[in-house]
């Protein structure tokens, strides 16, 4: 399995966001973050971009287990989101499955979850296969 500890994401959105991948299998890829005033839109709540940034976060780094790194990269295809509630603050958790894995696209479905377990968050992630001298 690659190590994604290798990729420097110190001037990333990762780390702009603070978003920390804490599992990372070809089953299941789970990220973290705290929600706070730097992730929120106008009104207080985490802004709803977030959780897309989260879920492709999630999707484009599990794409990794699944290609040769050394002549692909995983680009982000498509992404959808339905918001099912807020969230002010604390720790979201987005766990992405791959549904589908394929030569070209793998299609990722993400939850995101507040610190209670409810859904925050619903998302397909579609991701490209290309090649890395692209």
């Amino acid at each position: 399995m690659p190590d994604i500890s290798n990729f420097d994401i110190s001037q990333t959105i990762m780390a702009t966001l603070g978003i920390e991948v804490v599992e990372y299998t070809r089953e299941r890829v789970v990220a973290t973050m705290q929600v706070t005033a730097k992730t929120h839109q106008p009104f207080g709540i985490m802004h709803g971009g977030v959780s897309v940034v989260i879920a492709e976060t999630v999707a484009s780094a599990g794409s990794y287990l699944f290609i040769d790194r050394d002549r692909q990269k995983a680009v982000g295809l498509e992404i959808n989101a339905n918001h099912i509630r807020s969230v002010k603050e604390g720790l979201v958790k987005a766990v992405g499955i791959p549904v589908h894995v394929g030569k070209t696209t793998i299609i990722w479905d993400i939850r995101i979850y507040d610190e209670s377990g409810k859904l925050v968050c619903i998302s397909r992630c579609t991701i490209a296969i290309i090649d890395a001298a692209s």
